[in-house]
């Protein structure tokens, strides 16, 4: 993936002729990987993990890390109190609910609601603004019930709407929007039957506007108006030429998919004029793409679609609205850059830039003021979830200071220990090719016969060793040249995860979205392991090896080694391992609703928790999918399944191949398995 260099906030003006304060810091450098199975402490503090992670960049004012090196919660930002998250989930265990948990923070939507209507309410009164703002929610981002209730609920007192992009969506939102005055924005494509049930919507109270995307969709509004006998209130999406950047910068332009040309948007015009109805046309909408990383792109699209506005109110429309869409940025880096996973600008800046320009446009043409709508999808939900998932074990690299080789060696071994020996600050660049170069060797040595199976172990220990010693001196240079860049990727171990990728960050496979993922305790312990993270699925692309970075994307993350200890009887009884809880962070927009079942890992286990003054409340819990449950998705009845091991278990007690003892062992285990989590128990 290309990364391209970041413009910082401090580079971005404020409208007053003030900067955001951000000032970038060079990652931190740590340890070496090491061996140990107990904690390190080694002198580290919260504030060297709040700086590795970058916590403050990306979970302000929401999370941050306590005393006791734990994660912590404050729903209510700057304005309330805060939950230990790892106190919190070992409490959710302790109520049978298993990991991977996805948690719902009900007061942080509030509180991101609450921040946008400020945010414009301030730019109004800045500007003198001669309208309002009304926001409306995107369903897509997030259509779970519990969350779409909540948000209807915290929007009341600031009319709060929704917006659908489908009929399924539409359904939703006519049942659940019950705040009078607010507005409900019909986008996607249209049959007959969605513009029907949208214009009759009107005669319940509700504001509905009819968004049109395709120029067919003007003579089916004008045909189903006239024969219900409703003036609906329309909308026109604009296709822009301004253009958007970053993943989903092909959304604008005169190809994008959504949206009308400025000859079609003419057309629309004179089409309802035709009608007798261009006083319906009250609305212009854009959308120049989701997650837009620099505030000048988003001016400049402000700036485009005012100036179309007040065109169409000039041309006899009835202009009331507009909507600028989506596209407010979600800072997942920290990092306040135009990065993709970035913004260079606040909430702040956003409404200032919007409410200036649209006045401006409309003051030099003596247009009334709109009401201004955003979409803020992303924005609200991303921050009110977090999935907490525990480690199940590790695969690492062996890297061990080697034995000294003899004479009776093979030459490959010797030449690999000589090696090993000769590394040092000014070799280890030269050192890297020649242990490449060796094991290369060894591998075809092995190949022809010339080399034995303990021989090839021992040369790949050795070319090991080699690479820890490279790396422990490469981590000390200010740069590193091109050809060690992957050796951090290579040294990393693989941290296996209670999770499916698919299921649970879809965006992080599909199109490389950046979350912000660290552990959520011990974290006033230094993390000396690198990993990539590897999910359950029986899939390659199952993995997480790209992570938040300042200045890039680290191809490894920060980790604890496990800590691992032994039963009473260490002759008999088993390894065991504390469990070691990591955080995906930033996750509510999108994820859940996009999640697939691949391997058949359904959904998590979720609850909705509130706070309270003597602490939090659990207001929801939504069970994940059992066996059973996600079976049947895919067409399979339990009770057949069942009834097919009994007949086969039957048959293998005729042919004495199995006891009876075994026989019911194997029927309990397999009718209890249906009933519970597809994910693994701990």
């Amino acid at each position: 993936m290309e990364v391209k260099p970041k413009l910082f906030a401090s580079d971005v003006e404020e409208p007053g002729g003030g900067k955001l304060a951000e000032t970038p810091r060079d990652r931190r450098i740590t340890k070496l990987p090491t061996p140990e199975t107990g904690r390190v402490k080694s002198g580290w503090t919260i504030e060297d993990s709040e700086e590795l992670y970058r916590i403050k960049g990306w979970g302000d004012p929401y999370f941050s890390i306590n005393a006791a090196g734990h994660v912590t919660v404050s729903p209510q930002g700057d304005r309330g109190g805060s939950l230990d998250l790892y106190e919190l989930v070992r409490a959710l265990k302790q109520r049978n609910l298993g990991l991977p948990l996805l948690i719902r923070f009900s007061d942080i939507l509030e509180d991101r609601i609450q921040r946008l209507n400020a945010a414009f309410a301030k730019a109004i009164a800045r500007y003198n603004y001669q309208g309002v703002y009304r926001g409306v929610f995107p369903v897509k981002c997030n259509q779970q019930r519990h969350l779409i209730e909540d948000l209807v609920r915290f929007g009341k007192p600031y009319q709060f709407g929704l917006e659908a992009g489908s009929k399924p969506e539409l359904m939703i939102a006519l049942a659940l929007l019950d705040t009078p005055g607010s507005l409900l924005i019909c986008n996607g494509y249209k049959d007959q039957e969605y513009i029907e049930t949208a214009i009759l919507a009107k005669q319940l109270g509700k504001t509905v506007i009819v968004v049109l995307e395709q120029v067919e969709e003007v003579d089916l509004v004008i045909a189903e108006s006239r024969k219900l006998g409703i003036m609906p209130i329309v909308g026109v999406r604009a296709k822009l030429s301004a253009k958007g950047i970053g993943r989903w910068g092909g959304s604008a332009g005169d190809r994008a998919k959504f949206g009308l040309t400025v000859p079609e948007i003419i057309q629309a015009v004179e089409k309802l004029r035709a009608a007798d109805m261009l006083s319906c046309l009250q609305l212009l909408h854009y959308h120049i793409g989701s997650q837009i990383p620099a505030i000048n792109v988003i001016k400049d699209a402000i700036r485009e679609a005012s100036q179309i506005f007040v065109e169409l109110a000039q041309l006899g429309a009835n202009m009331r609205y507009l909507d600028v869409g989506g596209g407010l940025g979600v800072d997942y880096d920290g990092s306040k850059t135009n990065f993709y996973a970035s913004k260079n600008y606040n909430m702040q800046n956003y409404a200032y830039d919007v409410v200036a320009e649209v006045k401006e446009a409309c003051e030099e043409r003596d247009v009334p003021m709109p009401t201004l709508i955003s979409e803020s999808g992303r924005a609200i939900a991303s921050h009110q979830s977090v999935l907490v998932f525990d480690v199940l074990g590790t695969s690492d690299v062996i890297a061990e200071e080697p034995e000294p080789t003899t004479d009776d060696d093979h030459l490959i071994l010797r030449n690999l220990y000589e090696t090993w020996q000769s590394i040092s600050a000014d070799t280890y660049q030269e050192a890297y090719h020649d242990a490449t170069q060796f094991k290369d060797e060894a591998i075809s040595l092995f190949g022809f016969g010339y080399l034995s199976l303990v021989e090839r172990s021992r040369a790949e220990r050795l070319y090991w060793a080699c690479c820890a010693k490279i790396l422990e001196i490469a981590r000390q240079q200010d740069y590193v040249p091109d050809d060690l860049e992957d050796l951090e990727k290579i040294m990393a171990s693989i941290y296996y995860v209670n999770l499916s990728v698919f299921q649970s960050a879809p965006d992080s496979w599909a199109i490389d979205q950046l979350f912000p993922i660290m552990p959520i305790h011990r974290l006033d312990e230094e993390p000396t392991c690198r990993g990539t993270l590897a999910d359950l699925t029986c899939d390659s692309d199952g993995k997480i090896d790209q992570f938040i970075d300042l200045r890039d994307v680290k191809s490894v993350l920060e980790l604890h080694p496990l800590v691992r200890g032994q039963g009473s009887d260490t002759n008999s009884e088993p390894q065991t391992t504390e469990p070691y809880y990591l955080g995906l962070f930033l996750g509510g927009a999108y994820q859940e609703i996009m999640g697939n079942l691949h391997n058949l890992f359904g959904d998590t286990n979720t609850v909705h928790i509130q706070l309270t003054p003597k602490g939090y409340q659990i207001e929801h819990v939504v069970k994940g999918d059992t066996m059973t449950e996600v079976l049947g998705y895919v067409q399979y009845d339990s009770e057949d399944l069942i009834e097919s091991i009994r007949r086969q278990s039957e048959a293998a007690l005729q042919e004495r191949r199995i006891t009876l003892q075994e026989a019911q062992l194997l029927l309990q285990n397999y009718e209890r398995s249906l009933s519970r989590y597809t994910y693994l128990t701990s």
